[in-house]
């Protein structure tokens, strides 16, 4: 559900996306976008095809560029859904296009970090305004803001 940020979220955002940087500066450059990190987002394609086919109760169809798995229960996801590698986890919800390119940038950071990024994001912490990786997906489109 979308909200109207607080007062000065825009600079807590910047300072957020900066910060990351100087983390992502600290990686040794053969972890990111190389084939191993292509080898972590396989894994999180995998972990989240079966996360998916356990729970998933609705349709599962191929949209832009992800695996979507509707129809989940509530508990098994975050928010509105969650992206794991090249799997899209939701509700019953409809999925919206805007929702789908903010998914696709998370599979996109899930090909460049690999086994790196649940850690990342984990670290990025969850209030997506300032959390690096929703800031980059866009969070109009991630629904975090009007």
């Amino acid at each position: 559900m979308s909200v109207t940020p607080p007062t000065g979220w825009r600079e807590r955002a910047q300072r957020a996306v900066v910060r990351g940087a100087r983390v992502d500066a600290l990686i040794p450059a053969f972890l990111l976008d190389s084939s191993f990190s292509r080898v972590g987002c396989w894994w999180g394609t995998s972990v989240g095809w079966v996360w998916g086919s356990l729970w998933s109760t609705g349709r599962v169809e191929r949209r832009a560029g992800l695996w979507v798995f509707a129809g989940m229960p509530n508990w098994t996801f975050g928010r509105g859904g969650v992206c794991v590698g090249g799997c899209f986890l939701t509700g019953d919800a409809q999925v919206s296009d805007a929702v789908l390119r903010h998914e696709a940038v998370h599979a996109r950071q899930w090909r460049r970090y690999g086994f790196l990024m649940p850690i990342l994001y984990l670290l990025a912490g969850r209030n997506p305004l300032t959390n690096r990786f929703e800031i980059l997906a866009g969070l109009e489109d991630g629904n975090y803001i009007r």
